[in-house]
């Protein structure tokens, strides 16, 4: 079991470390961190894959220390937390939208990552409705700055 958690926790540290070339050929790497019975994460994780990411999965019981590892504070946190390889590393909290996928991964912004806060109805893998408003924030390494509307969805 030791050797299981410290392998995990390896994975974990990899996936959430500093900038580093993508490590898919010609593509993305996305590394999704979810628990196996949530219907949602499997929807996104599909629709991401689909968009033609490459996807690795971690199904996990308990994904506080992955939140915590990944820099997500509460009042960002989501049903998974996801990374994000463009060349540099972000994390994808929550039911994030390809549209603000691809933002990221063009403007790369010097920021941690992105969250979709809760589960907003409408979002990718929640019935994934164009016409759906919600934001997505953009946060840092400081927990002292505030998280910043990223991108805004349902506007264009």
């Amino acid at each position: 079991m030791k050797r299981v958690l410290s392998t995990l926790l390896l994975t974990c540290a990899a996936a959430f470390g500093a900038a580093m070339p993508g490590h898919a050929e010609g593509g993305m790497t996305v590394t999704v961190f979810k628990t196996p019975w949530c219907g949602c994460c499997h929807i996104w994780t599909q629709a991401i894959e689909k968009a033609g990411y490459t996807v690795k999965i971690h199904d996990m019981e308990d994904l506080s220390t992955i939140k915590k590892q990944a820099g997500v504070s509460p009042d960002l946190e989501a049903c998974h937390t996801a990374v994000l390889d463009a060349g540099r590393k972000y994390v994808l909290e929550g039911h994030v939208p390809l549209e603000a996928m691809e933002k990221l991964a063009s403007e790369r912004p010097d920021i941690r990552g992105i969250a979709t806060p809760g589960m907003p109805s409408g979002s990718l893998g929640m019935g994934d409705d164009p016409k759906a408003r919600y934001d997505v924030y953009a946060f840092t390494d400081d927990p002292a700055k505030a998280p910043v509307v990223f991108y805004e969805a349902g506007t264009q």
